[in-house]
């Protein structure tokens, strides 16, 4: 019995896989909104109820820095047209209802990173001060070497 609850875990992980890949194909190719133009959404994960009918769709945005909410405006407006397709795409007694969630982990990353390198900098110039203050109080005296 416990072999069929990993079955069904393991369905319910490739039927998110191939939702993500066939959202990401139809948003790139299929949906006109003028809202999505120039955003490249990128569909970077779904979560998929158990009984397939509700889809949380993550995605982020290779243009940070355009606002997210037109886009999400966008996505919502699609969200019946995508529902379809992915309807005619999939084998599934139910097509799951699509929710769309803006993720922001690669802007935090990207965020994670500068404070990283940044402290990784200060580091660096205090390893130098002291290094400076070290050879001031200890000059190093030319080495003699004998002939």
């Amino acid at each position: 019995m416990n072999k069929n609850k990993s079955n069904a875990g393991n369905r319910n992980v490739r039927v998110a896989d191939q939702i993500q890949k066939d959202l990401a194909e139809l948003i790139r190719t299929e949906v006109k909104d003028i809202r999505l133009q120039g955003a490249w959404v990128t569909v970077t994960g779904v979560e998929v109820t158990p009984d397939y009918s509700h889809a949380k769709v993550f995605y982020s945005m290779l243009m940070d820095t355009m606002p997210t909410e037109p886009v999400q405006a966008g996505l919502e407006a699609a969200a019946g047209y995508l529902r379809r397709e992915l309807g005619k795409r999939l084998v599934l007694h139910t097509t799951p209802a699509l929710h769309f969630i803006y993720d922001n982990t690669t802007k935090n990353g990207i965020a994670m990173t500068g404070l990283i390198q940044e402290a990784l900098t200060i580091t660096a110039k205090d390893d130098d001060a002291a290094k400076l203050q070290i050879n001031s109080l200890y000059p190093v005296e030319s080495v003699v070497t004998a002939d």
